[in-house]
């Protein structure tokens, strides 16, 4: 018992010390990762559309994969925004290939196996030996500013809740301008 608590004290400076994710409004952190086709993916490259990055901890695990199937499910109607759905997580391109032949999946999922991104984007979660991406998820607007930012998910339904985000962000762009 007393071994326990001394590990549960010993890692919250290390849950504590992540860093905070972007801001709304403020530009997105820019990255460079390789897709699970092992190609290099930038988010510059998507400047012009709308962006899904959703970080998620771990392939082949039921929240990680429901999440994932519902993003596929979708696809459609994120196609149809004009809107690109990239997932993040710290598991190398292979597995990810893996996860997206088993899964079906033909979006992008980018292997941040150094933790950078994730760390940029305040999704790392950080248990001293054991480093993996928070469910975390941001929109970002054709600008390249962070336009939503989604800390709480629930897998089941977020695909859902980020179409409605989105929705509404687009009205909004297309009735300021």
């Amino acid at each position: 018992m007393i071994a326990l608590i001394a590990v549960v004290f010993g890692l919250k400076p290390a849950i504590l010390s992540a860093a905070s994710t972007p801001s709304m409004g403020s530009l997105a952190p820019e990255f460079t990762l390789p897709s699970q086709e092992g190609v290099p993916i930038r988010l510059n490259d998507y400047r012009a559309k709308w962006v899904v990055l959703y970080f998620y901890p771990k392939d082949f695990t039921s929240g990680c994969t429901i999440e994932a199937h519902n993003f596929q499910r979708d696809q459609p109607k994120y196609q149809q925004e004009g809107t690109v759905v990239l997932g993040v997580s710290v598991q190398s391109a292979d597995s990810h290939k893996q996860f997206c032949t088993k899964g079906g999946l033909n979006f992008k999922l980018l292997a941040d196996t150094d933790h950078k991104v994730s760390s940029d984007y305040g999704s790392l979660t950080d248990l001293g030996l054991v480093k993996f991406a928070s469910r975390h998820t941001f929109i970002i607007n054709p600008e390249g500013k962070v336009a939503k930012v989604f800390t709480e998910v629930d897998p089941k339904k977020h695909s859902e809740e980020v179409l409605a985000a989105l929705a509404e962000l687009q009205k909004q762009s297309a009735t300021s301008q």
